[in-house]
């Protein structure tokens, strides 16, 4: 029976999570469920090295076979827009400096395979997931429950055509972004 662990991870720079599941067959087994907290730091270049070392980290004691990540949303404040598109972009750095390729979900899109609801309040989604997969206790901070619903998400978009923005290494991203490749 094919075996695969899939990575999701809720980008931040005040808090990333992260969840892991195994997927055996068509079910999915509970793995961790993380955060890195980086409110102590003030630096934001140092937050973007410690999101990327923690990343490889990851991958490095997991092996997941897919990372599936949420995409920033379009919010008012454009200077946290900014540090959050980055803080993705370290992270998606990460997983294709290993070769592991990468699907991006929206937030709506997340919570509409964990709840139903493409409204739904983190509180919601970490609850479904709670019940899903059998978690005994919910982490303080709903950043972690985040970034696992981004894997469970995959998991169940997993086999669909119309997933979401796929990479499966640098060469796949130059490929379909020729318009952020800058020429110097």
């Amino acid at each position: 029976m094919q075996e695969r662990i899939i990575l999701g991870i809720d980008p931040g720079t005040t808090i990333m999570g992260f969840g892991l599941i195994k997927v055996v067959g068509k079910k999915m087994q509970f793995l961790q469920l993380n955060e890195l907290d980086l409110k102590k730091y003030s630096d934001h270049y140092l937050k973007l090295k410690l999101i990327f070392e923690r990343t490889v980290e990851l991958i490095d004691t997991h092996n997941p076979d897919e990372i599936a990540i949420e995409a920033p949303f379009f919010g008012k404040n454009v200077q946290s827009m900014l540090k959050l598109g980055r803080a993705q972009g370290v992270a998606m750095a990460a997983g294709l400096s290993r070769q592991i390729p990468i699907t991006e979900y929206l937030p709506k899109k997340i919570k509409m395979a964990i709840t139903g609801n493409g409204n739904a309040s983190k509180e919601q989604v970490a609850k479904m997931l709670q019940s899903q997969l059998g978690i005994k206790n919910l982490p303080k901070n709903l950043d972690a429950t985040d970034g696992l619903a981004a894997a469970v998400c995959h998991f169940y978009n997993s086999g669909r055509l119309d997933v979401g923005k796929s990479y499966s290494g640098w060469e796949a991203f130059v490929k379909q972004n020729p318009n952020k490749i800058g020429n110097s």
